[in-house]
């Protein structure tokens, strides 16, 4: 009401009476207007919050089906989802989130294929954000170091849904395991095997060329760049993981680079 009133009263000041009421009329023009900025403003907010809570529920959900797809959560599957709990550096109250919705996701009636439609109409047009997805769930299909049948074609099905294609899961999963050796190995990452795996965590070939190696290697940087999720709508927990991420990929591209 802040417009009206300082409407009325320069409208006063200088037209009197006349101008109290021209000063009512644009002064209520502006109050209408400013509302609709604050409420625009107040929806966009809750929308974020709702895209992140979108964001974190559907992972943890969907890492409890991929977890129990086989029938039976092993200890694995537990520890991992606590310690990427742990990497998020979530305080108790969002642990205890992150948890129900594991166990909702572990039921045999979750429904899996509803819960992604929602997440791919928020994020569909996000390529990165969906593959970053799908790398989180590779995590916990792998926690007892080998994915499971009933897991690979979960998985499969998760992709379909999300539209990434048989061909892109399979360069996703091939990068990610190749990624998983190239950390195991840490110091005699030099050998040949470790390059071999460096190559693959790039998504190229041994004989691609020095710019071929570094357009790939910048892309992957750019996909998971921490700054770039977080305005694509990643909630602020996952920026870690995903920085962790870009530190994995320049670790590879660096070897890579000396040797050559």
């Amino acid at each position: 009401m802040w417009g009206k009133i300082l409407g009325a009263l320069f409208g006063l000041a200088l037209l009197r009476l006349p101008g109290l009421l021209i000063g009512l009329i644009l002064g209520h023009w502006f109050d209408i207007k400013m509302g609709a900025s604050l409420a625009r403003f107040q929806g966009m907010f809750q929308e974020a919050a709702d895209q992140q809570g979108l964001f974190m529920y559907t992972t943890f959900a969907t890492m409890g089906h991929v977890a129990k797809a086989t029938g039976v959560v092993t200890p694995a599957h537990i520890h991992q989802a606590r310690q990427f709990m742990a990497q998020l550096g979530l305080n108790a109250a969002q642990q205890q989130e992150a948890q129900a919705a594991f166990r909702d996701g572990k039921a045999s009636n979750f429904p899996l294929k509803a819960q992604l439609q929602a997440f791919y109409q928020q994020y569909g047009r996000q390529n990165d954000v969906i593959r970053y997805f799908i790398e989180i769930q590779l995590g916990i299909a792998n926690a007892d170091g080998a994915m499971s049948r009933e897991q690979y074609s979960l998985l499969q099905q998760v992709a379909m849904q999300l539209s990434v294609s048989q061909i892109q899961f399979e360069q996703l999963l091939a990068a990610y395991r190749a990624q998983q050796r190239f950390n195991q190995r840490g110091t005699q990452r030099s050998a040949t095997n470790g390059v071999q795996d460096a190559y693959k965590v790039l998504g190229v070939a041994p004989d691609c060329t020095d710019k071929e190696l570094k357009r790939a290697y910048r892309k992957l940087m750019a996909q998971h760049h921490p700054d770039k999720l977080m305005a694509k709508g990643v909630p602020s927990a996952m920026l870690d993981v995903a920085k962790k991420r870009t530190q994995e990929i320049q670790a590879a591209y660096e070897l890579l680079k000396n040797r050559r």
